[in-house]
């Protein structure tokens, strides 16, 4: 079966126009024969062969598109097209649960047939885009789960505010928290903006060389009260490091590795940060702590867009699980890596490593 199958696809088509060729030149040969003894005169053997083979090469051309037009062609190939047609009308329509399995399944036996590659990059285009689409939705859903819950305290508290036998003191509670989740609504738009702009392909880095402990001592200090409060102790060793990179920029990145290591360390926990240059031309940041710690399946998803440890979503500890996604994308623009090491319940270990000058 399979060798019929091969002959079928493969012979018969190249048996089909070698006949083909055969016949456009023994016809050429014919009526060039019939024109020469029809005016009398007969070329040298060259012109006749070279004449016959462009005549023949003519006629052949003349039959294949002609074939081509007939109607049993046009309806094979609009049949053989249609279900491609269909699914990219689908796929305009936002519909990427095509199927043309059928297609691939055709083409298996058949090589390098030249409808399978675009057969394949149909369906691939079909699965990254229901892929990208699926990511819309969810962001979309984040957005709208972190929008509403603070919109539902701001308009419950201004709501209970309108009661008069309220006192002072519960008034300054009530407004306490709306102005607590205006903050929180505000956070959430400006980094939803900020991660937009990091990834739009036009965003051009500010650089400038600048000393890196520097920065890291500023940014701590900067955070004293936090940590003060908790009375976490610093653990910092900081060499002498000149970098080149958008120092605006990398004062989120550090702020926000910080910022998470207060939150989730405990009261006289401690906090380790530490710079030093592994290499001649890279540095390597690691911020530790001994917080709560994370299991293994919430560091596969770390850097997703919303992601939380969390399942429950509590607010307590604040965020809006975009920092991390932050981060990641301004360390990657500065052609940077990112590691995380956590064990729950003994602490986490965050390690940047940029490129000194590049």
């Amino acid at each position: 079966m399979k060798r019929w199958e091969f002959i079928k696809r493969r012979i018969m088509p190249i048996l089909g126009v070698a006949a083909a060729l055969l016949i456009g030149w023994s016809c050429a040969y014919w009526l060039t024969s019939l024109l020469y003894d029809a005016i009398g005169y007969h070329p040298h053997g060259l012109v006749k062969q070279l004449v016959n083979s462009i005549f023949g090469f003519l006629l052949f051309g003349f039959a294949m598109h002609f074939i081509s037009r007939t109607k049993w062609m046009r309806n094979n190939q609009e049949k053989f097209l249609h279900p491609i047609i269909q699914a990219m009308k689908m796929m305009a329509e936002g519909n990427f649960n095509i199927d043309l399995s059928f297609y691939q399944t055709q083409f298996r036996d058949q090589g390098d047939h030249p409808y399978s590659r675009i057969v394949e990059s149909i369906s691939h285009m079909a699965d990254k885009l229901g892929e990208m689409e699926e990511m819309r939705q969810e962001f979309i859903s984040n957005v709208s789960h972190e929008i509403q819950s603070p919109l539902t305290s701001i308009s419950g508290f201004a709501h209970a505010l309108k009661n008069k036998s309220l006192s002072q003191e519960e008034r300054d509670h009530y407004l306490q928290i709306i102005e607590t989740e205006s903050y929180r609504l505000s956070k959430l738009s400006e980094n939803l903006l900020k991660l937009t702009s990091l990834e739009s392909e036009h965003l051009a880095l500010e650089q400038n060389e600048y000393r890196l402990d520097h920065q890291l001592r500023r940014i701590i200090l900067a955070n004293e009260p936090q940590w003060t409060e908790k009375e976490i102790n610093m653990d910092v060793s900081l060499e002498n490091v000149t970098l080149r990179a958008d120092e605006e920029l990398m004062d989120q990145v550090w702020t926000n590795l910080l910022h998470n290591s207060i939150k989730f360390t405990p009261a006289a926990g401690t906090i380790g940060v530490k710079a030093n240059k592994t290499a001649e031309n890279s540095v390597e940041v690691r911020i530790s702590d001994t917080g709560i710690g994370m299991e293994k399946e919430t560091l596969v998803h770390l850097y997703e867009r919303f992601y939380k440890a969390d399942k429950s979503r509590n607010r307590n500890a604040g965020g809006s699980g975009l920092g991390l996604s932050i981060v990641k994308k301004i360390i990657e623009l500065h052609n940077g890596h990112i590691h995380v090491d956590s064990e729950l319940g003994k602490g986490t270990e965050i390690t940047v490593e940029l490129v000194l000058y590049y």
